[in-house]
């Protein structure tokens, strides 16, 4: 077991996907945050939507959640953003190491 997560979000667009990514990081938030387009097919106040996202993969430890979410919440567009903590339960040790030492 591991102290270290990925916490998900989604927004709009690249541009403020990447804006979110890079104050996360310049905060050392998180060690790395992925960008990945997608579909996203959801139910919102009784209607169902079909929107193009940008995914964010953000890798950091799991102590730093609350200050992520935080960070998330305060630059998101989104009355309820997605801001879901997945555990990370192994991985390479250099790696993880090295979210540590970017996070620290």
């Amino acid at each position: 077991m591991t102290n270290h997560t990925i916490i998900k979000t989604t927004f709009p667009d690249k541009a403020s996907a990447k804006a979110a990514a890079r104050l996360l990081i310049e905060r050392r938030l998180a060690a790395c945050v992925q960008l990945l387009p997608i579909e996203s097919v959801y139910s919102w106040q009784g209607e169902i939507c079909e929107e193009q996202e940008i995914l964010l993969l953000i890798k950091t430890k799991a102590e730093r959640f609350s200050e992520v979410a935080a960070a998330i919440k305060q630059i998101h567009t989104y009355e309820v953003p997605e801001i879901v903590q997945v555990p990370i339960v192994g991985g390479n040790h250099e790696y993880l190491s090295w979210i540590d030492d970017c996070t620290n």
